[in-house]
This record gives C-alpha cells, structure tokens and sequence, in this order.
C-alpha cells in the first residue's frame, strides 16, 4: 500500500458531500491509492448513491441522523477510526476542491519535509473557492508566502478559558514555515497520526484544533505551513444562512446534550489539558515535549496566560 492515502472527511447536512468524493478521485493523480472514510451526519441515507460510483469499493461510509450526533470532534473521532494502516492521512471538510494532482503534491511535499523532521504535519487554513453558475473557480496561491495560524487578537486566555480563536497570516518565505497550530480543514501527515494523536470526542467544536496541534507537539510532531496547498475551501458567505451547523435548528432541541452543554463540557475539558492537571491516556499531553516548549515556539503560555509574537512583526 506504498503511498496510498486516506482522507477523513466529517459531512454535516453538506450538499457539497459528492461533489467533493467526486473531485478527489478525479484530480488524484493515483486515485487508486486513495481510500475515503465519510461520516455522513444527514437525514437521508446516501449509501446508493456512495455504492455508484466508480470508486465506491475505495469509499468508507457511515451515515448518522443528525439528530444523534455530537458534533464535529465527535464525528471526526469515527472517521478516524475508519483507518486501515494508509500511509497518509490527510483530513479535509465536505465542502473542498482539489487540484490535478494534489496526491502526489502531499507526499512530495511530505518527503521533503522530511529532511526537517521526523514526524511532520502539513496543515494550515485553504484558499477558497467559489461556485460561480455552478462550476467552482479559484485562485491558485503564488506560492511567495505561507499562512501562518496565529492567535486573534481579539480573544486572548484567561485562568479559566483557555479557548482562543485563530486566523490566518501571511509571511513571506521561500520554504515552509514551521508553525503551532493546525486547521482541521486541512491537515495531511503519516498514518501513524491518527493513532497516536486520535481526535477527542468529548470535545465538541471550539478548542478542537488547539487540542491537536499541542497534543501532537507533546508527542514529536511538528507542524509546518506550506507555500500552497492543493485542497479549497468553500467558505460561507455574509448573510449565508447557517443552516448547516450542528447547534442550528429544531433538531437541536430533541438531541440528548444540547450545544449549550456541549461547548461548555468542551470548555472545561481543554482546560483540564492546558491548565489543569491534564487528560488521562491518549487524549492528554504527551511526553516527548513539554508544555513550556511549546511556549517557547508559539508564544502562547498557558501557564501564564500571555501570548506572545515568535515571528518578531514578520507576519502580515
């Protein structure tokens, strides 16, 4: 199974499901290294229309009512378990259109980070795309800049919040830059991550990726921006209803945890990783690298609660 891929991708209620399942396999350059895990949280049971197409045998599907599901980290957590020993697993949204020969981009750009790093992890947020009279358009990146994640600083840490919010900043560079924080839209790296830093279910949507990222720090990985990435994301829009997030609608009210709950739980669970006296087993911290090393590369000390710039004003 010599550079086979497998992609988890987590469907809530998308339209955009088999567009993206489609476009994977076309755009492969070996689509027949590429196995796809779908969790399809949807009322209607898409499995016919999985089981049609041409790669269906290479298709992973599990259908969820909405109505039952946890949220994103939850889902996700399944999707990972639908790993089968690839190589590769790159995890992307339901909503994503890839370039010609985005497989064979990811594991060179894999192999030459290689020399960096033992354990690398390409990850950062995508360009968007657009359906424009229903055919998707983009813009490809010029590859002079990487985007790096950094803290917004409209929300810092506090002693009992150690939530923030991220956005996306471009550096200017000739290779790709090593970062702190990941994009659960994007995120390619060997197999071998899924098992050793697996997606923690009680986490609900916030703190998702922070989770990730330091888990992964703590246990060897090392997280780079690139130049460009071969996935879009198609963005909402302003004014787009968000009929489409799990804490929207009349199936809210008749789940057993409501989203109020859930984002609260989840709070208080990665405070527990970050500030508190940690997570049991796979789900905490772990001991390859410290808390106070990741200060040291990020600038973010939870400890402390400061936040500060490791890039000197570079960043734009």
């Amino acid at each position: 199974m010599s550079g086979a891929i497998f992609v988890s991708i987590a469907s809530y209620l998308d339209p955009m499901l088999l567009f993206t399942l489609n476009d994977a396999f076309a755009k492969a350059a070996r689509p027949e290294l590429v196995h796809i895990g779908v969790i399809d949280q949807h009322v209607e049971d898409q499995r016919a229309t999985i089981a049609a197409l041409a790669q269906a045998r290479q298709v992973r599907y599990v259908h969820l009512h909405p109505q039952d599901t946890l949220g994103v980290c939850w889902a996700r957590s399944i999707g990972f378990s639908l790993y089968d020993g690839e190589d590769f697993v790159l995890q992307v949204d339901s909503h994503t259109l890839f370039e010609p020969g985005w497989d064979d981009q990811l594991r060179a750009l894999h192999r030459q980070l290689r020399a960096r790093s033992l354990k690398p992890v390409i990850s950062t947020y995508p360009y968007r795309f657009d359906m424009v009279d229903g055919q998707p358009q983009y813009t490809p990146s010029a590859g002079h800049t990487a985007l790096v994640l950094r803290p917004h600083p409209e929300k810092g840490l506090a002693p009992d919040d150690a939530v923030l919010r991220f956005m996306a900043r471009h550096l200017f560079t000739s290779e790709p830059v090593m970062g702190c924080h990941v994009s659960a839209g994007f995120l390619f790296a060997a197999g071998a991550f899924i098992e050793e830093v697996p997606y923690d279910p009680w986490l609900y949507f916030h703190g998702e990726e922070q989770s990730l990222a330091v888990r992964a720090f703590t246990r060897g990985w090392d997280i780079f921006h690139p130049l460009t990435t071969p996935v879009y994301h198609l963005y909402k829009t302003e004014g787009m209803p968000y009929a489409t997030h799990h804490w929207h609608g009349e199936t809210e009210a008749r789940r057993a945890f409501g989203s109020a709950y859930l984002t609260e739980r989840a709070k208080q669970r990665l405070n527990r990783l970050l500030m508190g006296d940690g997570l049991p087993g796979a789900y905490g911290l772990g001991s390859a690298r410290t808390l106070a090393q990741y200060a040291e590369l990020s600038g973010i000390d939870y400890a402390s609660c400061t936040i500060g710039d490791p890039f000197d004003g570079k960043l734009c």
